[in-house]
């Protein structure tokens, strides 16, 4: 039988563009048309040696229902890229880590607002990170990378957008920073531009001042602005058309006939009441009218939510920024009704309440050994554990909802992770601190801005828990309405969660008294101009004082000197790394038995930091005592004390330490002289001894009780003179002893 296979070609057409730029003194490239022709948009990105993949893809059509924007950012971490085989059974790489989620939120944040508000295909981004260099944030290239994708593909998008990192090391400003100056920055900035402002920001800061932060803001804008010009000239050469779409826009003939059935006057009084519970009635009992009056319109019926939910939107917006009046009748400026408690629960080890109008938040406070802390394994080989641990829950009941739990989604895992940022640089050090610690926000009632009354909350209970830390830390956001044109705005402090859907912006600033120490920016807009900004943190920071000062301090203004009698006491020591062994002895032997005596859990880090935990504080002190008496060397001349263990007839043997004994010789007991051992010491007493001899060959350690021994007056050169006059005693003695013998030989 005859096979034909064809025929074959030769060379396979792959030919693609290199487009590169020299971005904060390292090369940034972008290969086009090499990999990943079929997603709609796919470029290769390289900055240093760090490389990542980029796609975005979009359905043909929107789904069927869908009444939201449904877009999906993936940041994949492949261990691969940094030289690693996953751990676990499985050995692939799993579910994300939760910094793939932060990253992945991090890129939607700027990206969502930028494309069309009327488009319903499902869109992915998704960044494939394939090699990382430490010097080159892979982050950073994500963010340019599903911007520049999106961009030169067929999906409608509004881009580019841009983002740069920024640090602060030693009061200069440092642009996609090394993981060397990462560890020595005091700020981690993120900043996301469009062609002409800011689109996102988010900020992790050790007490930065609001001047500092702006500066650094538009420094990054300015870096910005490079990128996206460097951006625009590949779309133009490679870009493509982008595709036409059915729009999803609410037709104006139902916004109409639904204006003639609900006048703006009755939405008005609808939507304009202080109590989210009642307005939700109020606006349920409007759309179940007109459902009735539009019954026989399937089409209207299919968009009739999404019409209420604009009418209410454009009412509430044209109310605010043209008459200036919120929904609950508050002021621009003016914050809700505030609250805060502490110790609310029994028996935890620290709990803390915090109430912000129809926001509560409950946060408990655990503290643990170090042991406790968050493994972590991922592609930044400098971080590889987390002491400080922040979650966040948010139950359905806390807005009114049935709806089982499933576990913590990315908005939870987000939020745990922002207040989590705003209270780790007021934290004790290891060394003032030896805890790991934990802090646990049950969100019972959301009317928004849960996480800044989390980090309110979480203060309160790391205070009352005795955490000594540095500082309160406060948190506060703030919304904005804009009209049409830049100046046309308003900045409104402490947003509801009405004002937070149907406004622009969600700018939220954590910090103390003296710095900014966390940020998070989301708006649904093409950008903030910078007096926008501006307005926003100096807002943020007048209201985070007034909530320290006039609600949280009253509470609890500094950590209460004590421990909970509930929490686990924790000492520590610092050991010698070279005498980790000697406490572990072989196989785990020695360090068990201490911990098998007293009852504690022990701690041994590779840099000899030794963490003694228990609930007995007299254990611990114990099992520090025997830490101590394994690593310290046995010294001429020094004093310590230890068990007689062994009797014998020359001598009493102690107990210097889990492997060291000393003899007491008979001679050594008393300054007169002994008949028997036992006449001075008998087994299991406790005694003082000095040493009086250490032969560093064999091991060998003599001791001595004699009181004339150990007080001041004995020395090295005092004890050589005894020992030789001693031994010339011997030596005469020893002859008359040998003349004797002969004399009566010669007798017989």
């Amino acid at each position: 039988m005859d096979l034909n296979f064809g025929t074959f070609s030769k060379d396979v057409d792959r030919s693609y563009k290199t487009y590169s730029m020299e971005l904060c003194g390292r090369t940034l490239s972008a290969d086009i048309g090499r990999v990943s022709a079929q997603a709609n948009g796919a470029v290769l990105m390289h900055y240093g040696d760090t490389t990542i993949l980029a796609t975005a893809t979009a359905s043909k059509e929107p789904r069927d229902g869908v009444d939201f924007f449904p877009l999906s950012v993936e940041y994949e971490e492949k261990m691969y890229a940094v030289g690693k085989i996953p751990g676990g059974f499985n050995k692939r790489e799993g579910k994300a880590s939760e910094h793939a989620i932060l990253t992945s939120r991090v890129i939607d944040r700027p990206m969502r607002p930028l494309f069309p508000k009327d488009y319903r295909n499902d869109v992915l981004l998704d960044d494939m990170v394939m090699s990382v260099d430490p010097d080159c944030p892979p982050e950073v290239l994500a963010m340019l990378g599903s911007s520049l994708a999106t961009s030169i593909s067929d999906i409608p998008f509004d881009g580019p957008c841009a983002a740069t990192m920024v640090g602060l090391v030693d009061g200069r400003f440092v642009f996609n920073p090394t993981n060397a100056e990462k560890v020595l920055s005091d700020l981690s900035l993120t900043v996301a531009s469009t062609k002409d402002k800011v689109i996102m920001i988010e900020a992790g800061a050790n007490e930065v001042s609001d001047e500092v932060m702006i500066d650094a803001i538009y420094q990054a804008h300015e870096i910005n602005q490079k990128i996206i010009a460097w951006m625009e000239q590949i779309i133009a050469e490679v870009g493509k058309p982008k595709h036409a779409y059915v729009s999803c826009a609410v037709p104006e003939e139902l916004f109409a006939a639904i204006r003639e059935e609900v006048p703006q006057e009755e939405m008005e009084e609808a939507v304009f009441c202080d109590e989210k519970q009642k307005r939700d009635a109020n606006i349920a009992a409007i759309t179940a009218r007109l459902k009735e009056k539009f019954a026989d319109n399937e089409e209207w019926l299919a968009v009739l939510g999404e019409a209420v939910y604009q009418y209410q939107k454009k009412t509430v917006r044209k109310m605010i920024l043209k008459d200036r009046k919120r929904p609950d009748g508050r002021g621009i400026s003016e914050i809700r009704p505030l609250a805060a408690e502490i110790d609310v629960v029994p028996r935890v080890h620290g709990s803390g309440m915090f109430t912000r109008g129809q926001t509560q938040i409950l946060n408990i406070c655990t503290l643990a050994p170090l042991s406790d802390a968050q493994k972590i394994d991922g592609l930044d080989e400098t971080v590889t554990s987390k002491r400080y641990m922040h979650n966040y829950n948010f139950p359905s009941y806390s807005v009114g909802e049935t709806k089982p739990s499933r576990g913590p989604g990315r908005r939870e895992i987000g939020h745990g992770a922002l207040a989590e940022k705003a209270l780790i640089p007021v934290l004790p050090s290891v060394e003032e601190f030896p805890y790991a610690i934990r802090t646990v926000s049950e969100t019972l009632e959301s009317n928004g801005s849960t996480s800044q009354a989390s980090v309110c909350a979480s203060s309160l209970s790391l205070m009352a828990a005795g955490v000594p830390i540095k500082a309160p830390v406060a948190g506060i956001s703030c919304g904005l309405v804009t009209g049409e044109t830049d100046d046309d705005y308003i900045v409104l402090t402490d947003i509801q969660g009405l004002e937070d859907f149907f406004g622009d912006m969600d700018f939220k600033v954590a910090g103390t008294e003296k710095g900014i120490t966390a940020i998070q920016m989301d708006i649904k807009i093409h950008g903030l101009t910078r007096p926008i900004v501006e307005e926003a943190i100096a807002r943020t920071h007048e209201a985070r004082l007034y909530i320290m000062n006039n609600i949280m301090n009253p509470v609890i203004s500094a950590p209460r000197p004590e421990l909970s009698r509930y929490a686990p006491k924790i000492s520590s020591i610092t050991i010698d790394p070279s005498k980790i062994g000697d406490v572990v002895g072989k196989q785990g032997k020695t360090i068990n038995k201490i911990i098998e005596e007293t009852g504690v859990q022990i701690d041994i880090e590779d840099d000899g930091h030794v963490s003694v935990c228990g609930t007995d504080q007299d254990m611990i002190d114990r099992a520090i005592e025997i830490i101590e008496s394994i690593v310290t060397d046995i010294e001429l001349g020094m004093i310590t004390s230890g068990p007689v263990v062994n009797i014998l007839p020359i001598g009493a043997q102690v107990q210097l330490g889990p492997n060291k004994k000393g003899l007491i010789h008979i001679s050594r007991l008393a300054d007169s002289r002994v008949g028997k051992v036992e006449d001075v010491v008998k087994l299991g007493d406790e005694v003082t001894v000095r040493v009086i001899k250490v032969d560093e060959i064999g091991g060998k350690i003599d001791l001595s009780m004699r009181p004339s021994d150990i007080n001041d007056t004995w020395s090295p050169e005092l004890e050589n003179e005894r020992r030789k006059s001693f031994g010339d005693r011997r030596e005469h003695g020893g002859d008359r002893d040998r003349r004797g013998s002969r004399d009566r030989r010669d007798r017989h």
